[in-house]
């Protein structure tokens, strides 16, 4: 029997609840470290030349503290809203993109002008995407880092949105909303267009090997890209704490923020940038110090 579009859209949210929840914890802890908190202290180590340093706990050691301190469930902290954004983006997705391809039937066009197609509407469906998910991704994240200072503010998605609602009003569920569009938009395009250019220009039609080799292309400007953006996902995650009533986002762990521009320069002069963007062999960072304006 054929699957029904229903049976598939459930079956796509039942996959993406399940891969959310598996992958929670490691979004878990590196929130945790994006806000500055290390409960354990370095341990002495050394390079691969032999030379001492002191590396940060890395994920394993971090959840472990995690599991002392809540217990085997510690880790699951604002799982729901994250849950709820993954199933209103798939739908979303599902929805925009059965349009986008019945658009495009029966479609002639270069290469360039294809691809310049396809990304604007991946963009425009990650900007719709973004504006339905991120109160949840908001939610998610405040409850994640009541941790730091154990506070019960926020429980439960309702609560959440209660609580956020009467305190901020409707701006409170996008706090940190526009570094993260950005981020997502120029990640898209410097992938899809770094992407298009290498497989046009720098690989040889000549080489046997050149199917196979432009269909990793975009996979490793994807990799390399996602690093590179990475400070406008910091700076929105800090954004979406930052003076809200919970011991992460206010003074003396971060000024209260006037703007994300604000949130960047901040981190950018403590040389902060890239916080929480490895969660392995993480060294101790080397600390400028604070500027006179915070």
């Amino acid at each position: 029997m054929p699957s029904t579009p229903v049976v598939v859209d459930a079956a796509v949210v039942l996959l993406g609840a399940t891969v959310t929840t598996i992958t929670h914890p490691l979004l878990y802890v590196k929130l945790l470290i994006q806000v500055g908190h290390e409960p354990l202290p370095p341990a002495v180590g050394s390079t691969m030349f032999g030379r001492p340093v002191l590396y940060l706990p890395g994920f394993f050691s971090y959840a472990q503290h995690v599991l002392r301190v809540d217990g085997k469930l510690g880790l699951f902290r604002g799982l729901s809203p994250r849950i709820a954004s993954s199933t209103i983006s798939t739908l979303v997705r599902g929805k925009i993109e059965g349009r986008v391809l019945q658009s495009k039937k029966d479609e002639h066009q270069n290469s360039f002008r294809k691809l310049v197609q396809e990304t604007s509407h991946d963009m425009i469906f990650r900007c719709l995407s973004r504006v339905a998910t991120h109160p949840f991704h908001v939610m998610s994240v405040r409850c994640m880092a009541q941790f730091v200072g154990r506070e019960t503010k926020y429980s439960g998605v309702f609560s959440c949105i209660m609580t956020i609602f009467k305190e901020e009003g409707l701006s409170g569920f996008y706090t940190g909303f526009v570094p993260h569009v950005l981020g997502e938009v120029l990640f898209l395009w410097c992938c899809n267009l770094l992407a298009y250019l290498i497989n046009t220009y720098a690989v040889d039609d000549s080489f046997s090997q050149a199917s196979t080799l432009r269909n990793y292309t975009k996979f490793v400007m994807s990799i390399t890209l996602r690093v590179l953006t990475y400070p406008f996902t910091l700076v929105a995650d800090v954004m979406a704490v930052n003076n809200c009533g919970l011991a992460a986002g206010l003074p003396p762990r971060f000024p209260v923020f006037t703007s994300w521009l604000h949130c960047w320069n901040h981190l950018s002069t403590e040389g902060q940038l890239f916080r929480g963007s490895r969660l392995f062999f993480r060294r101790v960072p080397v600390t400028l110090p604070p500027s006179v304006e915070d």
